[in-house]
């Protein structure tokens, strides 16, 4: 830990853009309530409203990824959204409980607009502690099934990372989910390094019609807790995904990679694969499968 943390402190080049990031401001508020619609922002911060449903997926709108305040913060023009922007969400989803994904200062401002909260096993302790209601709080182990309304139904499913907020870890889980609404499934991808999982989760589940799939933070001293470009495409293989959105990148420093360098691997390896890559705010649209994956302003 000493030597990985000394060069993660070290310089590197490229590591935060050099120009505010481009975004698009759209009025999450305004949407009609039947557009199959998913708006990214940033890292693995997204909004999903499919079939009159409203899910929230671990924002952070903070514009800190970090305890220590300012430590950690993120790219200019990709703190744009606030809570204050978010419509009322049927489910917030957490996939677990580090800095980056589950933020204090977010959770505290949306407690007034959530139905439910769906996290793994210990994830809700934070939640109570916070003084949110235990019954807007489902915790569940992995291959757990949530029947959340008619013909929605949410699956905890594993991931390869770890947890916790401190120097205690791994107390509460970290997951993925199989998200299955009247006209859509969702793979929920969290963070996770490769492994036999991704086929197992794709036999069992697969195929999907839409992977959100963690692509950034990724370095050779910790293969197994973050996937590479390279390794994504697999994931989207082992899933049988019919399109892909790679995510948790362009929005915090927290590897040393340069920050434009994930998105750029997987365009070129992607091949004939159907994957978007919107702008921050952008609306893309959820089609029926065998149609085309797009982002739309």
């Amino acid at each position: 830990m000493p030597k990985i943390l000394w060069e993660f402190l070290k310089k590197h080049p490229e590591t935060r853009p050099e120009k505010p990031m481009p975004f698009i401001q759209t009025d999450l508020k305004r949407l009609h309530p039947l557009e199959n619609v998913l708006v990214w922002f940033g890292h693995s911060s997204y909004f999903i409203q499919t079939d009159g449903k409203r899910f929230l997926v671990d924002p952070v709108f903070s514009g800190n990824a970090s305890p220590i305040p300012g430590s950690l913060k993120s790219f200019a023009g990709t703190n744009t959204y606030q809570a204050s922007d978010m419509p009322p969400v049927d489910f917030l989803i957490i996939t677990h409980d580090h800095w980056d994904h589950l933020d204090f200062q977010t959770i505290q401002q949306l407690k007034q607009k959530t139905g439910n909260v769906i996290c793994g096993l210990g994830v809700a302790e934070h939640f109570r502690y916070w003084g949110w209601p235990k019954e807007l709080l489902t915790e569940r182990n992995w291959y757990d099934t949530v029947d959340l309304a008619p013909g929605f139904k949410i699956t905890l499913t594993p991931a390869r990372h770890f947890s916790g907020r401190t120097f205690k870890r791994n107390v509460s889980l970290w997951t993925s989910y199989v998200l299955q609404t009247p006209s859509f499934k969702l793979f929920l991808g969290g963070d996770s390094g490769y492994g036999p999982h991704f086929k197992t989760i794709g036999d069992q589940y697969g195929p999907f019609d839409l992977a959100l799939l963690e692509c950034g933070q990724y370095n050779k001293n910790w293969p197994y807790i973050h996937s590479t470009p390279e390794e994504v495409i697999q994931e989207v293989h082992d899933l049988r995904a019919e399109r892909f959105i790679p995510v948790h990148h362009s929005k915090f420093k927290l590897a040393q990679h340069p920050w434009y360098e994930p998105v750029e691997r997987v365009k070129a390896l992607a091949g004939d694969l159907s994957f978007v890559t919107p702008v921050i705010g952008e609306k893309v649209r959820l089609e029926v499968r065998g149609e085309k994956l797009e982002a739309r302003s």
